[in-house]
């Protein structure tokens, strides 16, 4: 099951991260999970929304450049060793993970994970074969 994400490209600029995060919150997007990099001029922001769309069309209002990728939000036993056990899986179904990032889910004892796989399909196969829960859209 494949989550939307928004990857925007943000300057480095005294504000500019304000400005974005700011103009979602005046649309009513709500953010349920987020990620930054950054290198020396510019940084990547990853966002994963309630309303991919209106989010989209915010920021494009705005001046502001955002591409939708499909992501895979995995359930995680929180415990030593659960992340390794999950990437395991993927790494030995021949599938490469380009980022991942983590957020705090609704669900007691377990973490949820972002993981951008080289093939979204493949992933959501193999992780599904070997018993590995898959967030839903709503459950983000």
């Amino acid at each position: 099951m494949f989550i939307k994400q928004l990857s925007i490209f943000v300057e480095n600029k005294h504000g500019r991260l304000e400005a974005i995060i700011d103009a979602l919150g005046k649309n009513g997007v709500n953010i349920s999970a987020l990620s930054i990099a950054d290198t020396t001029d510019f940084g990547i922001l990853r966002l994963i929304v309630d309303d991919t769309e209106k989010a989209k069309k915010t920021l494009n209002d705005i001046g502001v450049i955002a591409k939708v990728t499909d992501v895979i939000a995995v359930y995680i036993d929180d415990r030593t060793g659960g992340l390794a056990s999950v990437l395991k899986v993927v790494s030995d179904g021949g599938v490469s993970i380009e980022y991942m990032y983590a957020f705090l889910g609704r669900t007691e004892g377990k973490a949820l994970m972002v993981l951008k796989a080289d093939d979204e399909a493949k992933a959501e196969k193999i992780l599904t074969e070997n018993g590995i829960k898959l967030a839903a859209p709503n459950e983000i």
